[in-house]
C-alpha cells in the first residue's frame, strides 16, 4: 500500500474558514451537552438531601477508572417534546459503551434528575437502539434505573400527545428484554429509586436485580394511583420497598445500603460473568499513526456544501500510515473504494467524490462482494448528492446497478460502520449504508447533511411541476401564482436545510451521535474492537430467558 499524498493547503483562507466553521459547530454540540448536564445539576440539592448520587456520578462509580466510554445519542430529543434549550434533552437516558471490571459492556443510566426520568418517545428510541446494539454485539447491559414511568403530562407533540404510540414501542422494549435474556445476553439492573408502572417491568425483566434499602420503590401502581383505582391506602415501603421485594416478593437478588453500595454490587455481579472478550483478540497488524495530523480533519470539508473536495484527504488522516490500496481507481472514479488498516484492524472503505454513477455502483457492489468473501469490515464515509440522474445514466442502467449496490450493502455479512461526513442525499443515503441499511454503528460529522435532496433542488422541482401544469393547458403562469411559488420555494429551501443539518438529524436519532472529526479514528477503532469481540462473549442462550419462579 502507498500513502495518500495530501494536497490540502493548511495556510489557505478557505482552510481557515472551514476550521472555524467546524470548531464552532463542535462547540455548539458541546454546549447542548453541557445544557443537559446543567439540567441535571439543578437537582443536586434535592439529590444530596435524599442521599443519592446524581446520574453521571452513578455512571462514574460504575465505569472502570481511566477506561474509554463512548456515549451514544447524547442529544436525542433536542428541541423536541417541550425542550427549548437542551436542558431537558437526551431522552432522560445516558447511554453508551464502556468497561466494568475489565469487561466491555453497554450502560444505560436513567436520568432521574430531568423530569423524574419519565419515559418519552426519545427514551424508547434510545432504549430500543441500545437493545439492537446488544443483539448485534452480545454486550451485557448494565442499567442504573430510576424512572417515574410514562410521562402522563403528555408533551410528545400532536401525533402522540398522551402516549399510545410510545405505549407500543415501550412494549417492544419489554419484549426485547425477554429475548435478550433468552439469547444469553445478561442484563444487570440497580433499582435506585422509583420504578413505577412500565418502569417496574424495565427492572423486573432484568436477569440480576440490585435493590437499594429505603430508596427502591417498585410497583405497578404507586400509592396515588392505587387509591384512585381501588380505594386501598398503602405507603411506598409496604407497597414496593426494597426490603419487601428482597424478603417477601423475591423480586431482587441483592439488597444494597445506598447508591454507591448498589453500584459496587453491580460491578461484583459483572465480575462473575465470563472474562472480557478482548483478552485473546489480536489486531491484524501493528498500528501506525496517520502521516497527517488529525487536527487537519477540521479544515477539509468546505463551508459551502456545493464545493467539491477529495474524500481521500479524510481517509489519509484516519487510516494507518495514511496508506490506501485503491480499488479500480480509473473506473467510476466518483465512487472511491479501497483497502486500509485502522489502528491495526484491516478494513474496506467506500466513499464518494460526487454522485454515484452506474459504473460507481457496479464497482462498489463488486468491492463489497470481495470484502464479504474475505470477511473484511466496511467503513462507509458519506459525501454524495445521490445517484446520478439523466438520460445517459438511466440508459446505462442506473436503477438496475444502484439496486445491485443497495442489495450488496444490505446483505453484507462482515461488520459495517458508517460516518456521514458531508452530503447524504436521496437513495445515495441508503446505498452508503445509513441507519436504514443497519450498520453496526452510524455517526455524523457536524458537516453532515441528510435529506431526500437539497433544499434548492426540492424547491425548483415544485416550481417546475406547477409551470408544467399550466403549460399543459396552454396557459401562462399568473403573476400571483408565480409570486406564491417564490414564497413557497423559500419556505421549502429553508425548511429542508434546517431539517437536514446535523444537530436536527442527530436529535431525531438518524445516527448514533455527532462526533468531533478529530475523534473519528478512535471511534472507528473502538467500534471495530467491540464488534470483533462478539464471538468471544462466552454466555449461552436458553429457551425462555432467566425467570424468577
Amino acid at each position: 500500500m502507498n500513502p495518500i499524498q495530501s494536497n490540502i493547503d493548511t495556510n489557505s483562507t478557505e482552510y481557515a474558514e472551514n476550521v472555524e466553521y467546524m470548531t464552532d459547530y463542535v462547540a455548539k454540540v458541546r454546549h447542548i451537552e453541557s445544557q443537559i448536564r446543567l439540567g441535571e445539576e439543578r437537582y443536586r440539592a434535592r439529590a444530596t438531601k435524599k442521599g443519592k448520587l446524581l446520574p453521571r456520578e452513578r455512571l462514574a462509580h460504575l465505569l472502570d477508572p481511566g477506561a474509554p466510554f463512548l456515549e451514544l445519542n447524547s442529544i436525542a430529543g433536542y428541541q423536541m417534546m417541550g425542550d427549548t434549550d437542551g436542558t431537558t434533552a437526551g431522552g432522560n437516558l445516558i447511554m453508551g459503551i464502556g468497561f466494568v471490571k475489565g469487561r466491555r459492556v453497554l450502560v444505560m443510566v436513567w436520568n432521574y434528575a430531568i423530569k423524574g426520568g419519565t419515559i418519552n418517545t426519545a427514551t424508547n428510541k434510545k432504549n430500543l437502539r441500545l437493545q439492537e446494539i446488544s443483539f448485534q454485539t452480545r454486550l451485557p447491559i448494565i442499567c442504573l434505573n430510576e424512572s417515574g414511568g410514562g410521562n402522563l403530562a403528555g408533551g410528545d407533540g400532536p401525533p402522540d400527545p398522551w402516549g399510545p404510540l410510545g405505549f407500543i414501542s415501550g412494549g417492544r422494549v419489554y419484549c426485547q428484554q425477554a429475548q435478550l435474556s433468552a439469547a444469553g445476553i445478561p442484563q444487570i439492573t440497580v433499582a435506585h429509586g422509583n420504578a413505577t408502572a412500565g418502569g417496574a417491568y424495565n427492572v423486573a425483566l432484568a436477569d440480576y436485580i440490585v435493590l437499594v434499602r429505603e430508596q427502591t420503590h417498585l410497583f405497578l401502581a404507586g400509592p396515588p394511583l392505587l387509591k384512585a383505582a381501588t380505594g386501598e391506602i398503602a405507603n411506598h415501603e409496604d407497597l414496593g420497598g426494597a426490603e419487601m421485594h428482597a424478603s417477601l416478593a423475591g423480586t431482587g437478588e441483592y439488597l444494597a445500603e445506598n447508591d454507591a453500595d448498589g453500584i459496587r454490587i453491580a460491578r461484583d455481579v459483572t465480575d462473575q460473568l465470563p472474562p472480557g472478550a478482548g483478552r485473546t483478540l489480536l489486531r491484524d497488524k501493528e498500528p501506525e499513526e496517520p502521516l497527517y495530523a488529525k487536527q487537519e480533519l477540521m479544515g477539509i470539508v468546505p463551508t459551502d456544501k456545493r464545493v467539491p473536495y477529495d474524500m481521500k484527504e479524510v481517509v489519509a488522516r484516519i487510516v494507518d500510515g495514511s496508506k490506501f490500496l485503491e480499488f479500480k481507481a480509473e473506473f467510476g472514479s466518483e465512487t472511491v473504494c479501497g483497502h486500509v488498516y485502522i489502528d491495526g484492524w484491516r478494513c474496506g472503505v467506500i466513499t464518494n467524490n460526487g454522485p454515484i454513477t452506474p459504473q460507481g455502483a457496479l464497482k462498489a457492489a463488486q468491492f463489497l462482494q470481495l470484502c464479504d468473501q474475505s470477511n473484511t469490515p466496511m467503513l462507509f464515509l458519506h459525501n454524495t448528492t445521490g445517484f446520478l440522474v439523466g438520460i445517459d445514466a438511466e440508459q446505462n442502467g442506473q436503477v438496475k446497478h444502484g439496486s445491485k449496490m443497495i442489495q450488496a450493502v444490505a446483505n453484507f455479512r462482515p461488520p459495517k460502520i458508517t460516518i456521514v461526513v458531508g452530503n447524504s442525499y436521496g437513495a445515495g443515503n441508503y446505498a452508503m449504508c445509513s441507519h436504514s441499511l443497519k450498520p453496526a454503528f452510524c455517526f455524523s460529522w457536524p458537516t453532515a447533511r441528510t435529506a431526500v435532496m437539497g433544499g434548492a433542488q426540492a424547491a425548483k422541482v415544485m416550481t417546475i411541476v406547477t409551470e408544467d401544469r399550466y403549460a399543459a393547458k396552454g396557459e401562462e403562469v399568473p403573476e400571483a401564482v408565480r409570486k406564491g411559488l417564490e414564497e413557497q420555494s423559500l419556505r421549502i429551501e429553508t425548511g429542508m436545510e434546517i431539517a437536514s443539518e446535523a444537530i436536527f438529524t442527530s436529535a431525531h436519532m438518524m445516527d448514533d451521535g455527532l462526533i468531533d472529526p478529530r475523534d473519528t479514528r478512535h471511534v472507528v477503532s473502538f467500534c471495530l474492537a467491540t464488534i470483533f469481540e462478539t464471538p468471544n462473549r462466552d454466555t449461552e442462550p436458553n429457551s425462555f430467558g432467566v425467570m424468577r419462579l
